[in-house]
């Protein structure tokens, strides 16, 4: 009788070309649902159908696309089971909204390898460049990006030899490609004739916005769940480096927006992100709060504004005193088109 080990892949184990697959999913009014229950977005879009189908013309409503990459993120990670911390996202574009009912698949290509630099009392581990894409049912894309997580070596003294220099990774979104993801038969008039008391500023480039409000993680487990994601440091604290299970990325960045929606509630929808690095871990109960830079505002030649923002975001806990600590977690540039 044999007995079968199933264990997701160490750095050992990754080559340059290797492809992973993952289970299709279509997303279903369950998803947004439970997604709204764990993050509580205001983006008005995700939440009002008729809005929806006056602005996009379709009949479904819009599923918010911080959703659709924590279902993304979660196809991923069969790669990255192992991964102790996430390090950044690249060039992510929404090149095509989703709507309830599309169904995803996505598709993990390794693009580059690098093994950190051994040092005594640490065991090995390596950076993994993740190039992924994601196609809807008309077989039309509708997210790509990078993300580099960082995974241990099955031999905690392994020299592989990879030092990849991950150039080609973009650096940001090139200007045609955000003009391009602008749904430019959309009528956003209904939003830009809703008025909202109070009044919140207009915003300008080099404006900066504190959101007071602050949000506790909770559910972290759930929404890793819901969206897929079997990386085991999310669910398993005894795989975690700090015997504590940590916080998905996402469930952070999507808690960020959130915020950011309380700020500019005109938004029509999230075009992309420049870039996202993580500089911290997370834990389940700690506070989230978010402040941001407006780097740039253009016009949109269908109509409205894209605005390039840059956020900072901390989490704080108690700490051996009993007082709370903050520390920066996120640094994420991501473009809005507001009405």
């Amino acid at each position: 009788m044999a007995i079968h080990i199933i264990d997701g892949p160490f750095f050992e184990d990754f080559y340059n070309g290797q492809i992973f697959g993952a289970p299709a999913v279509t997303v279903t009014e369950g998803f947004c649902s439970i997604y709204q229950s764990i993050i509580g977005d205001r983006m008005r879009l995700s939440l009002d159908h008729e809005l929806t189908k006056k602005v996009t013309g379709s009949n479904s409503g819009m599923v918010h696309p911080m959703l659709v990459i924590n279902i993304v993120n979660g196809q991923t990670t069969y790669a990255s089971q192992n991964v102790k911390g996430n390090l950044f996202y690249r060039g992510l574009i929404m090149k095509s909204p989703v709507f309830i009912g599309d169904t995803l698949t996505t598709t993990t290509k390794v693009v580059g390898l690098n093994q950190n630099k051994n040092k005594p009392g640490r065991n090995a581990t390596g950076m993994v460049a993740l190039e992924i894409e994601t196609l809807n049912q008309n077989n039309e894309c509708v997210m790509r990006y990078w993300r580099c997580p960082m995974i241990p070596c099955r031999d905690p003294s392994a020299e592989t030899g990879h030092l990849d220099d991950f150039s080609q990774i973009p650096k940001g979104l090139p200007e045609e490609a955000i003009l391009a993801s602008v749904p430019s038969a959309w009528n956003i008039e209904p939003l830009t004739n809703s008025s909202f008391e109070p009044s919140l500023p207009n915003l300008q480039q080099q404006d900066r916005v504190v959101v007071t409000g602050q949000d506790t993680i909770t559910c972290a487990a759930e929404l890793v769940r819901l969206t897929g994601n079997i990386a085991f440091a999310h669910t398993d604290a005894s795989r975690s480096y700090l015997k504590k299970r940590l916080v998905y990325g996402g469930h952070t960045i999507s808690l960020a927006y959130a915020q950011i929606m309380r700020a500019i509630p005109d938004t029509v929808t999230l075009i992309g992100w420049q870039g996202c690095d993580h500089l911290a871990p997370v834990l389940e109960e700690d506070i989230i709060r978010s402040e941001f830079e407006v780097l740039r505002v253009n016009q949109v030649p269908s109509g409205g504004t894209l605005k390039e923002l840059k956020v900072d975001t901390f989490a704080k806990r108690l700490n051996r005193d009993n007082e709370y600590e903050e520390t920066q977690v996120l640094d994420w540039r991501l473009i809005l088109w507001a009405s």
